[in-house]
């Protein structure tokens, strides 16, 4: 990405914007209005916390201690406990990306200015951003929040464990190395810190922006599938298109139309079958039904990321001021989404798995067996989709939905658990694996190339990715080294460079 200006916290943001933190460095600053409104709920904590009112977690104990009473002068200390003792996740540590992307929904939430933290706590992570300081966060174990975004509080403390510079360090020397001073924690900090859907949303949002990278990519490498296999274009017709207008579906159709506009191949074959089989027949109905479940995921989580999601929450209007214990930490919104965009991601997979079968299959295309001249003593293109076949396998697993599960927590009072966080989690995962199955796919439809008459010509736009890749991948004669192939490919997808290549032709597809 060339040189970004910082992101200015005080509006609404986008998922790009988060991408762009989180993944590619980003600053942050924060606007003035930002600034005042968390200036003000945190005039409220202090003065109520003066006055002795009753707050949960503030002045009481958490969850099912909710009815123990702590004193004014045990508060600070109640939100340093609640940072060591919700230091609990396991496992592997979360991603850079992620991690970052968790801090700046922390600064998202609760500079709405409902939580009654102070200035300070944020100015604090927004500088572990801007210096690219990122805690270590072990990231199994969450129903949703509270132990993953304890482990990024610790490093506040001067505790816990930083990435800082590509070193892994103790929390007191990383913030030392980055200029930094470790600080106490005062009333309701702790709590907000760890309290909403913000890991949940940051996950959620990375994974879908891979995803929907990965559906229009699947556009492009379902059409380069449908040219090399000769198929025809009945199935795109925009008079199909009409009587069952779903608008994602007639996307998908047109993007397909706009790629192979101009192929001899397509021109060549018009008319030679009356219909394809399902994996290419069906490309505007699968890969719309993906885009849609996927761009409602969008609308859901662009939503959450601009939402307070703490509780308890303060209410600052003049004349109304209040302090309300409520559930906006609840992840259902963003783990039902993630759980959908799965099994979309599933069925964008499953298809490309298909397509690329047809490809290497010589009783289905007609070319050799495995897009090799000799096969038997070369192998060819038949393990890659072994691998596809592998990786669908997982995806099928990991598409089991998390927010069916119940598991009460907190002696009952948590008596219901909405699970979004693992729906959330997965879903990254599922990207990754989503794009090595497209690139595999793209890898079928290269090297089938060399089995197509030369005379007939390709599409400009599938021309322009075929010559991009054949700057990186050498046309198979006999067997040879294909794992580095797979990730140039998986990269191009990732990227999105394969987009801007067809793009450059196409004009900005749907």
């Amino acid at each position: 990405m060339e040189e970004m200006k910082n992101l200015v916290l005080g509006q609404p943001i986008t998922l790009e914007d988060l991408v762009s933190v989180a993944r590619f460095g980003r600053g942050v600053e924060f606007s003035p209005a930002y600034t005042e409104r968390v200036n003000r709920s945190r005039t409220l904590v202090e003065g109520w916390v003066d006055q002795g009112r009753v707050m949960y977690g503030v002045t009481t104990g958490f969850g099912a201690l909710c009815t123990q009473v702590i004193s004014k002068e045990e508060t600070a200390q109640l939100q340093e406990n609640i940072i060591l003792s919700h230091s609990v996740s396991l496992g592997e540590p979360l991603s850079i990306e992620r991690v970052r992307g968790i801090m700046l929904m922390m600064l998202q939430n609760l500079g709405q200015g409902y939580s009654g933290v102070r200035l300070a706590v944020l100015e604090q992570l927004r500088r572990f951003l801007n210096a690219g300081l990122t805690p270590w966060t072990p990231g199994d174990g969450s129903v949703g929040y509270l132990s993953p975004e304890a482990h990024m509080s610790l490093v506040l403390l001067g505790r816990g464990k930083a990435y800082f510079q590509g070193e892994l360090l103790p929390g007191a020397e990383a913030l030392k190395r980055a200029g930094l001073e470790p600080m106490a924690l005062s009333s309701k900090e702790g709590l907000a810190l760890v309290s909403g859907t913000t890991s949940a949303t940051a996950m959620g949002a990375l994974a879908l922006w891979d995803l929907l990278q990965a559906a229009k990519s699947a556009d492009i490498v379902g059409a380069m599938s449908l040219e090399v296999l000769k198929g025809v274009m009945n199935a795109f017709d925009p008079r199909v298109i009409s009587v069952r207008p779903h608008p994602d579906q007639g996307k998908a159709a047109g993007n397909v139309r706009r790629i192979l506009e101009g192929s001899g191949i397509i021109e060549k074959y018009r008319g030679s079958r009356v219909q394809d089989a399902l994996s290419l027949r069906c490309i505007p109905q699968l890969h719309g039904a993906a885009r849609k479940t996927l761009e409602d995921a969008k609308r859901t989580i662009e939503i959450e990321m601009n939402s307070c999601c703490d509780n308890p929450l303060l209410w600052p209007e003049p004349g109304k001021e209040d302090v309300i214990s409520a559930c906006n930490a609840d992840s259902s919104y963003v783990g039902m989404e993630m759980d959908s965009a799965c099994i979309a991601a599933v069925g964008l997979a499953k298809m490309s798995e298909r397509r690329n079968n047809r490809i290497i299959d010589g009783s289905l295309s007609g070319y050799p067996f495995f897009c090799i001249t000799n096969p038997g003593l070369n192998s060819g293109l038949m393990i890659p989709q072994y691998t596809q076949a592998g990786l669908l396998n997982e995806m099928r697993m990991l598409a089991t939905p998390s927010t069916i599960d119940n598991t009460p927590t907190c002696g009952n009072q948590e008596d219901y658990v909405a699970m979004g966080y693992n729906a959330c989690k997965k879903a990254g995962p599922m990207a990754e694996k989503l794009e090595y199955i497209l690139a595999i796919e793209l890898l079928g439809a290269y090297q089938a190339q060399q089995f197509v008459d030369p005379e007939v010509s390709r599409a400009p736009a599938t021309a322009a990715v075929l010559a991009e890749i054949r700057k990186h991948v050498p046309v198979m004669e006999q067997d040879m080294f294909l794992h580095p192939c797979i990730e140039y490919l998986r990269d191009m997808i990732h990227s999105s460079a394969l987009i801007k290549v067809v793009e450059a032709v196409t004009g900005e597809l749907s």
